[in-house]
């Protein structure tokens, strides 16, 4: 028997970064938006826990217990009792450390796959609460869709959309870890306590332009002081058509707005024949979270 999962990239729409907790996080107001970008994670019966990963970025990503989808099959087990034995292989096509949390959404996946496996039988709230224990981006990627995020961002409320986004993704060479660039915001003096009220207002109007208008990070001034050239990026992206652009999450990769699918292709290509970023990747949102198939 083998369990296929697959779980999509998040963006940010809006994340304001405030103060730090005594519990090491920062309070976080953000809205979480996935998109039709995955990984595939498949589970099959093994002697203990393996993992393999294979695709984009496979050789800077952890194969062992450091790894969030071998923490999430470990915690998993330990809870409901199963026994920890399964063979775990990740076909990774979400960047790696580019701020779209793909370790996250692999960690939801192989949640769900190892519950299917296992027949532990957890409603997706259980599977929920384990997730929040692994990562603050990891009860997102289990919903998926649109939702603000509260707290350390593990707090979910569902937003109704009722516009497909088209999105353009430039990915940079080198990653930049999450940790890094919360302490390079706090190094610059901190976030902020922005709402989305008027983000929100856009999203639930589907007004494109607006909700491009609307696109806001906190962590973009850490990206960019980490990674000067982003700005080029950014700058190129609205030059060349984008209705709007911003950093996604911790960064690097640089999230685009696009009118439509035609559009966004369009983007992609000038993107890469101006060679301000890696690669290009277009997809399209909310889609759902991590599902077994």
């Amino acid at each position: 028997m083998q369990v296929r999962v697959r779980v999509p990239a998040k963006v940010n729409l809006h994340l304001a970064v405030g103060p730090l907790r005594r519990d090491g996080y920062h309070e976080l107001v953000t809205v979480f938006h996935a998109v039709d970008l995955y990984d595939e994670l498949v589970a099959a019966p093994g002697e203990r826990i393996e993992l393999a990963i294979i695709g984009d970025g496979a050789g800077e990503v952890p194969a062992d217990e450091r790894n969030l989808a071998w923490r999430a099959a470990t915690l998993l087990a330990d809870r409901t009792g199963a026994a920890p034995k399964v063979r775990l292989e990740i076909t990774k096509a979400i960047p790696v450390a580019g701020g779209m949390a793909g370790g996250s959404a692999d960690a939801a996946a192989a949640l769900v796959a190892c519950d299917r496996l296992w027949r532990t039988g957890l409603s997706r709230t259980a599977l929920s609460e384990l997730a929040a224990e692994l990562g603050s981006d990891v009860p997102f990627a289990l919903l998926g869709g649109t939702a603000v995020g509260t707290g350390r961002g593990e707090r979910l409320t569902w937003v109704t959309t009722n516009e497909t986004l088209h999105w353009v993704f430039a990915v940079a060479e080198q990653g930049i870890s999450t940790p890094a660039a919360y302490r390079e915001l706090d190094r610059l003096g901190g976030g902020s306590t922005t709402a989305p009220d008027a983000l929100l207002e856009a999203l639930h109007h589907g007004d494109i332009k607006l909700i491009a208008a609307r696109l806001y990070n906190d962590l973009q001034a850490a990206a960019l002081s980490l990674a000067p050239e982003l700005q080029r990026t950014l700058d190129a992206g609205r030059e060349l058509g984008a209705l709007g652009g911003v950093v996604s999450g911790s960064g690097p990769t640089c999230a685009f707005i696009a009118a439509s699918r035609d559009d966004a292709a369009r983007l992609a290509a000038a993107l890469a024949a101006e060679r301000v970023c890696l690669a290009t990747r277009v997809a399209a949102g909310p889609v759902p979270g991590a599902l077994a198939r």
